[in-house]
């Protein structure tokens, strides 16, 4: 009995020390990489501002493309796997190396300056992973808890850039395997989240949040009206999926030379933005609040999947979750308009719907639209939440994101996309 005391009281003892531990961590994660995120954030809004006031700046981005394949080759990446890396290396012992920190964030930048449509919060993953895994390494961590900070940095990261630290905090736990959360990470990447979300916020960055005029009571005549609209979504999502994939094996296909790839994409989008005009260009923030507030731009949605498609397909860096906002705002807006629901709400519906598809991550969507839109219309934020998941399909924007379970029945199927 007494043995079996003492072994129960060394177990309380280590498990407190193990809470200490990744509690000292998690708040130097929260820190550090929430600085870092704070200076991604103001470097991104100014080369955006440059851009704008410049609008000539997008003739630049074939150029820009050039640049940034010389920084990867000079630094002795041939081929990014991006977020990807991150993402594999939670499961596995694929290291993240430090360098791909500063190459994301000069990249990233020079994209958003020349007018790349990509978004920002994918970089942010690779940034925060990237000097996290370094933190790791440091302090010489195992393995295992080498794949916990990984994702401490994520969640810092996301949510010192973007201000939903509830969001950033699970999306992490979620995203690698879904069906699997990794709940031994669920204080450290709630702590950093909460940490680097705080700092970012003191120093001036302000959250994302949209105030929805109007949101319908809770209707059967409804009801089925925002049915129709998340498998519409659940529809897009797959779309901007295989859209996505697609054109990025195209370019892999007849340009196998990287400089003359993101040349020809650039010139691509110089192309289309004299034909169809620069909102598609960039993270596109300003189009999806015009969407929540009401306004309809039927073309949008189909545009922004073929800009970002063509930016991210032919080497440009940035990331998938901004422009899968673009795209669910915009179109959620149009079918609202043709369902004859609130405009704004079919908007905010149709972002979290088309992120949940893109990301298989329903929790998190569900949560993002607290953060994003207040506690207002839950119960359909949560109807259309998970009918988009389970139509969606086994589509995802990262390779390798992996399906662990059936979304159709209780069935282990450990898929990839």
């Amino acid at each position: 009995m007494q043995e079996e005391r003492k072994t129960l009281i060394d177990d309380e003892r280590r498990h407190f020390l193990i809470f200490i531990k990744w509690l000292i961590i998690a708040v130097f994660c929260g820190i550090t990489i929430g600085a870092v995120g704070v200076l991604f954030s103001y470097c991104l809004s100014y080369v955006t501002q440059t851009r704008l006031s410049c609008p000539f700046m997008v003739w630049l981005l074939p150029l820009g493309g050039l640049l940034i394949v010389w920084l990867y080759r000079m630094s002795g990446v041939r081929e990014s796997k991006g977020t990807n890396m991150v993402i594999s290396s939670v499961r596995s012992t694929e290291k993240v190396p430090m360098k791909m920190a500063p190459l994301i964030f000069i990249s990233t930048a020079l994209t958003h300056l020349f007018g790349g449509s990509a978004g920002r919060e994918g970089a942010a993953l690779q940034l925060g992973g990237s000097i996290a895994a370094q933190i790791g390494r440091v302090i010489q961590l195992d393995e295992k808890d080498m794949h916990i900070i990984t994702m401490c940095g994520m969640s810092a990261a996301f949510s010192a850039l973007f201000g939903t630290p509830i969001t950033a905090a699970i999306f992490p736990l979620e995203v690698i395997s879904v069906g699997i959360m990794y709940y031994a990470a669920l204080v450290p990447c709630a702590v950093a989240s909460v940490i680097a979300s705080s700092l970012a916020a003191s120093l001036g960055c302000k959250g994302e949040h949209f105030i929805l005029t109007e949101v319908p009571q809770l209707e059967l005549d409804i009801v089925w009206r925002v049915v129709v609209l998340a498998v519409l979504c659940a529809i897009t999502a797959r779309i901007f999926c295989h859209v996505l994939h697609y054109v990025n094996e195209l370019f892999r296909m007849y340009f196998r030379n990287q400089y003359l790839r993101i040349f020809c994409g650039g010139s691509m989008i110089v192309l289309l933005s004299l034909l169809f005009g620069q909102e598609y260009l960039g993270a596109g923030m300003d189009v999806i609040e015009k969407s929540i507030e009401g306004h309809v731009i039927w073309q949008a949605f189909l545009l922004k999947i073929i800009f970002t498609s063509i930016t991210l397909g032919c080497g440009f860096k940035g990331g998938e979750i901004v422009p899968s906002f673009f795209i669910g705002a915009t179109f959620g807006a149009l079918i609202a308009s043709l369902l004859q629901i609130p405009i704004g709400f079919g908007a905010a519906a149709g972002l979290i719907c088309v992120f949940c598809g893109v990301t298989n991550c329903p929790i998190t969507s569900l949560l993002l639209s607290f953060e994003l839109f207040g506690f207002v219309g839950i119960a359909y934020f949560l109807l259309a939440d998970t009918i988009a998941y389970m139509l969606s399909g086994y589509e995802s924007l990262y390779h390798e994101q992996k399906i662990m379970y059936s979304k159709f029945s209780p069935r282990f199927i450990d898929k990839k996309q």
